[in-house]
């Protein structure tokens, strides 16, 4: 790779996407039926590496024995680990025994952890390279949606806690991110779904453009078929990482912008117990829905944007509304007191991601709790 190149394409088949940290920048690979050359990548990306596969045991059945074959191809491959699927795998309670089957396959200081999975796997895998040994490297090959357009992207790892998501955790980069769009076909309609709020988001917060091209083309991103899938995540992996160029360690406030709905939308998934009651993606869209309903009402953007947000969301099936979650409605309280755990707090006071429209978001690090405890009761109070 170029230094100096945010892209490059390999053939008609790959395309190679430069998150740029650096002495850290790391490439991330953009094709279909990857896994048959994932040694070969994942050898030039970290030479002289052995590698330890993460997975959970549904992805593990569809993927593990392709992948494997690959790394032994390289004389790469040093064994696997397989965790249960399912958010409640992102805890102290997973991740001390993943920590010591990986040692237990003689996992060195200078091999690499291979995340092979959707976000819980890529946030659980990347946090035990973090630690192991103090430090291992990791590479990222994402399966899902919602990982190939933004967990595995950038850093962050974690697991959560009784007190909220991903409060326990480490920045610590991959080598190699590996998405190979093609397997995002073996996805339940509803995980699709739930990825895809993660793509809105890209034009919610900074490209108005690519909102408008997603409600045109939104029905052939879904579908299987065609360019628009790929261009979608491509889009997205491209905004995520010259967004996390700028701002690694959400310093600056441009990374902060990531976190549209999820200030609202992790409260949420804790209400719901981090299970399949409320997917993370379905979170993030009523949370992204509530972000533009509550600029609209003080006046920061209008309500036809929030209108139009909420059209959008619920024409691909996601939720938009917080009474849609099964079993049941939060009190506002207990919103507001898992939004106090949230890592955005600084200073007692909440930090939320709102709008002035679409493709215009911001950092509003003064929300009193009167206003948000107002505005909290009557949508846990709507139907």
């Amino acid at each position: 790779m170029r230094d100096g190149a945010d892209t490059l394409a390999y053939g008609e088949c790959e395309t190679v996407i430069k998150v740029a940290l650096g002495d850290r920048s790391y490439p991330i690979v953009l094709g279909e039926r990857l896994l048959s050359s994932a040694g070969q990548w994942i050898a030039q990306a970290v030479p002289g590496a052995r590698c330890a596969v993460v997975s959970d045991r549904n992805v593990a059945a569809l993927y593990m024995a392709p992948l494997k074959a690959s790394l032994d191809r390289h004389g790469l491959f040093l064994g696997e680990a397989v965790v249960s699927p399912g958010e409640a795998s992102k805890s102290f309670a997973v991740l001390a025994p993943l920590c010591e089957s990986l040692l237990e396959l003689g996992v060195e200081r200078g091999d690499c952890i291979v995340a092979l999975g959707g976000g819980v796997v890529g946030d659980l895998a990347g946090f035990a390279a973090s630690i192991l040994r103090r430090g291992v490297r990791v590479a990222q090959m994402p399966t899902t949606l919602l990982a190939q357009v933004d967990s595995a992207i950038g850093g962050k790892t974690g697991i959560d806690t009784r007190q909220g998501k991903n409060l326990i955790g480490t920045f610590h980069q991959p080598s190699l991110v590996l998405a190979d769009v093609s397997v995002l076909s073996t996805l339940s309609p509803r995980e699709f779904r739930a990825g895809y709020a993660e793509v809105v988001k890209y034009g919610l917060l900074g490209d108005a453009p690519f909102f408008a091209w997603l409600e045109a083309n939104w029905p052939k991103v879904f579908a299987a078929a065609g360019a628009e899938r790929r261009h979608a995540v491509e889009t997205s992996a491209r905004a995520k990482a010259k967004i996390v160029a700028a701002d690694e360690r959400e310093e600056k406030g441009t990374r902060a912008l990531l976190n549209l709905g999820h200030t609202f939308g992790h409260a949420l998934e804790a209400f719901a117990g981090y299970s399949d009651r409320l997917l993370h993606g379905e979170a993030i869209a009523i949370g992204m829905r509530l972000a533009f309903t509550f600029s609209a009402e003080f006046g920061l953007c209008s309500a036809a944007d929030a209108a139009r947000v909420e059209k959008h969301l619920s024409a691909v099936g996601l939720p938009t509304k917080i009474a849609a979650i099964p079993g049941g409605t939060p009190a506002p309280e207990a919103l507001l007191a898992l939004m106090a755990q949230d890592k955005k707090v600084k200073g007692g006071k909440l930090a939320f991601v709102l709008v002035h429209g679409i493709g215009q978001a911001f950092v509003e690090r003064d929300v009193t709790l009167p206003r948000l405890t107002e505005f909290l009761a009557r949508e846990c109070a709507a139907g």
